[in-house]
């Protein structure tokens, strides 16, 4: 049983979870008409329940749903819907968070005054799917706000999709994005090329040293190990990856394991792993 504390609109009511003592939003067309605060009603089986998570932990949910107009907040339960029919599973959580940064993306359209996105060439291939998603997103926005939002924004609201369906924060994946954007800077400077950043090989590379990133910012071990061979086999690039592991435990404050980790795979796929730098 659910008690409702706002009715936002007709198609989104603010409410308690009675039974587990927590406040929820409830989005669907038309639930929330002729409803009105207090009154106690049962799930609506059409409805989609949102679980509330504010930026801080003392921010009451109503004090933040206050501050978001319920369009943005109809728009993100579309484009998380969006996310469930490519990923399945995708967190409730995120609806505020994502809410909040719509809200002030289309404010920040209306007012011609965009946050660039240096990282939403190496977005669109990290996470393509979430990408893809989000490009919906903008339509869906653009729909329901009138605001034409920009890719650096479509970018971002990628790291909040890709946030809803991982244990990532939004900020810890864009900072795992800048490391591997600075990481391949690196690698071009060292050997003195420009990366095809269509190739296969890139694509691979920047993916290998993504999942490096989250192993190590979660302290995992991976079990086979090819230093050997790769330092025999390919001494010049191995060199160039100790100098990038040794800048990301800097960058980190932890430990890397030798080499780029990901390069302890099955011994087919090394060359494929270091394609982009020995295609030169």
């Amino acid at each position: 049983m659910y008690r409702i504390i706002k009715v936002l609109n007709n198609n989104a009511i603010l409410a308690l979870d009675q039974e587990k003592k927590r406040e929820i939003i409830l989005l669907g067309n038309g639930i929330g008409f002729g409803k009105h605060p207090g009154e106690e009603i049962k799930m609506i089986q059409s409805a989609k329940i949102y679980t509330l998570v504010t930026k801080k932990k003392q921010t009451s949910a109503l004090k933040v749903v206050n501050g978001i107009k319920p369009v943005y907040l109809e728009a993100t339960g579309r484009i998380l819907e969006e996310a469930e029919r490519v990923f399945e599973k995708v967190s409730h959580d995120s609806l505020l968070p994502l809410a909040d940064h719509i809200a002030l993306a289309a404010k920040r359209a209306e007012e011609k005054m965009q946050i660039p996105n240096p990282f939403t060439p190496d977005i669109k291939v990290l996470f393509e799917k979430e990408y893809k998603v989000a490009l919906k997103g903008r339509e869906i926005i653009r729909e329901m706000t009138g605001a034409e939002i920009s890719d650096d924004e479509v970018g971002f609201i990628s790291l909040h999709i890709h946030s809803a369906r991982s244990d990532e924060k939004v900020s810890e994946t864009l900072d795992n994005t800048r490391l591997i954007n600075e990481g391949i800077r690196m690698i071009e400077e060292y050997f003195q090329i420009d990366l095809e950043q269509d190739s296969l090989g890139y694509n691979r590379m920047m993916s290998h040293i993504y999942y490096m990133l989250v192993r190590t910012r979660k302290g995992e071990q991976v079990k086979a190990d090819l230093n050997d061979f790769v330092q025999v086999k390919y001494p010049k690039e191995f060199a160039a990856a100790e100098k990038i592991c040794a800048w990301i435990e800097q960058e980190l404050k932890k430990e890397v394991q030798p080499y780029l980790d990901a390069v302890k795979l099955a011994p087919e796929k090394v060359r494929a792993f270091l394609d982009a730098i020995l295609t030169r």
